[in-house]
Formats: structure tokens, C-alpha cells, sequence
């Protein structure tokens, strides 16, 4: 039996959790956990398996993700949680849903898809050679974002959420970030789209191009009970770029009854 990853929580109520991408950590989530956590939730936001304080598991698969991802669910006490999971954490909330139904009650997928295919046509092995070559010619992680983390944002981009996901991506371990690379070529959960039955809100930022919006449009329109919004001048680290606009449309889909989302 693997360990509970670690995370971090704030405030009481429905439990909201939050699953990070490659380059992220429980910081990435920092702005929502406080801002959910005032809104009457209690916002939790994991540092996945060979982040932060959580031990790496093996194999790193998505399997194994969500099976870490269930125990987390499972010490936190709560008969069903809502879900948020951003780019690699978005697809390690569809496997858990998938596998474990009964754990979720609503769903959030931002910045991410259903399954992997590189916007620009690489194949797996492709992708992961050029994602980690920079590290294979002795560039560091702190180094590797300063580069990748302005190519992922929008013109509508806040500094200072770039700075955080800038800050979050150095701190991940090159070993763990490989790993995570590896794992992310493997995904494909597309068959599932029509298994989700929860109410699900797809958030896409219009100049992502990891996760492009007709990615997430298509993928919305997979679910049952599916809702797309789109975020103007905005790339692919949505809740860090805009805030206030990301907790807005999170929190206005969790008012709403339950017989109201189709």
C-alpha cells in the first residue's frame, strides 16, 4: 500500500480537490484554495505522487495516479468530492471518475483532454524527447520554465500567476518531471467521455495550445451532463493567468442545483 499523498487544505464544507498539472504543485491551486475556502468549501490541493512532500510511486502510470489520488479521497472522510483537475491533473481526475464513480459528485476539466495528441503532430516518443531534451542537455528545471512557462500563457496573462506557475514548475524534480512527461503519451480515456454522468464543467483558455479550445469543446460535448466556457486572452494555465474569472466560473457552476446542469 502506497503512502496518502500529501496536500494542503483550508476551510470547511463540501470538499473541493484540486489536482495540478506537470509543471505545478499544491501551490499552483494557491489562489483557489483560499478563494473556495472563503466561499464556504474545504479546498484541498494535492502534490501528486513525486511532488512536494508526496513519494513517488512505481510504476508511474495513471493507474497508479488515481489510485493515489482514491486514498487521498478516501483519508479526507467525505462521501464525494468535486474534482477540479488542470492539464496532466485533469486526466488523472477522468481515470479516477472512470474508475471510481461513486467518489465524485461534479467535475471540473481544465486546460486539458481526453487523450494524448500533441497539437503539433508529434508522436509519443517525439513528444517526450523534445519536452525533456532541454534537461538532456544539462538545463535546469528553474531554466526550463523560464522558457516553457511564457509560451503556455495568453495576452490577458496576470505577472504575478505567471510568476507563481514559473515558481511552481523549478520546483519539481527533473526525475519526477520526466516521469510525468513519460505518463502523460500514454493517456487515452476518450472511449470514457460518454461513462462520465456527473455534472462536469470544461473550462479552455482561447490561446491554449496544450489543450486547444475545439479539443475541449469536442470533449464537453462527449459528456452527458458536459458544460464548455471558454476564457478570452487566456492560455493554458487558466487559474493562475485569471483568477478571479477562473474562481468566478468554478464557483457560479457549484451554485447551481444539481436538476439545473443538463
Amino acid at each position: 500500500m502506497t503512502s496518502v499523498p500529501a496536500f494542503t487544505t483550508l476551510g470547511g464544507g463540501p470538499t473541493v480537490l484540486m489536482l495540478h498539472g506537470i509543471g505545478g504543485g499544491h501551490l499552483a491551486f494557491a489562489p483557489q484554495v483560499e478563494t473556495f475556502a472563503t466561499a464556504g468549501y474545504r479546498a484541498v490541493a494535492w502534490d501528486m505522487p513525486g511532488y512536494g512532500r508526496s513519494a513517488p510511486i512505481e510504476p508511474y502510470t495513471f493507474k497508479g495516479l488515481a489510485q493515489s489520488c482514491v486514498q487521498l479521497i478516501e483519508a479526507l472522510k467525505c462521501p464525494r468530492v468535486i474534482l477540479l483537475g488542470h492539464s496532466m491533473g485533469g486526466m488523472v481526475a477522468q481515470e479516477v471518475v472512470a474508475r471510481r464513480p461513486d467518489l465524485v459528485s461534479r467535475l471540473i476539466l481544465c486546460g486539458t483532454s481526453p487523450a494524448f495528441d500533441d497539437p503539433q503532430g508529434a508522436s509519443q516518443q517525439d513528444f517526450i524527447a523534445q519536452r525533456t531534451a532541454p534537461l538532456d542537455a544539462g538545463r535546469s528545471m528553474a531554466e526550463l520554465a523560464e522558457t516553457l512557462v511564457p509560451r503556455m500563457i495568453g495576452p490577458g496573462s496576470l505577472p504575478e500567476g505567471v510568476r507563481l506557475a514559473t515558481h511552481c514548475m523549478a520546483q519539481v524534480p527533473a526525475a519526477t518531471y520526466r516521469r510525468a512527461v513519460e505518463c502523460v503519451a500514454t493517456f487515452d480515456r476518450r472511449s470514457s467521455l460518454a461513462d462520465i454522468h456527473v455534472p462536469t464543467l470544461v473550462i479552455a483558455g482561447e490561446h491554449d495550445r496544450e489543450a486547444p479550445p475545439a479539443v475541449m469543446k469536442q470533449m464537453a460535448d462527449g459528456i452527458a451532463r458536459g458544460t464548455y466556457v471558454e476564457m478570452k486572452g487566456i492560455g493554458h494555465l487558466q487559474n493562475l493567468e485569471a483568477p478571479d474569472d477562473f474562481d468566478g466560473l468554478v464557483l457560479n457552476f457549484l451554485a447551481l442545483p444539481q436538476q439545473l446542469l443538463h
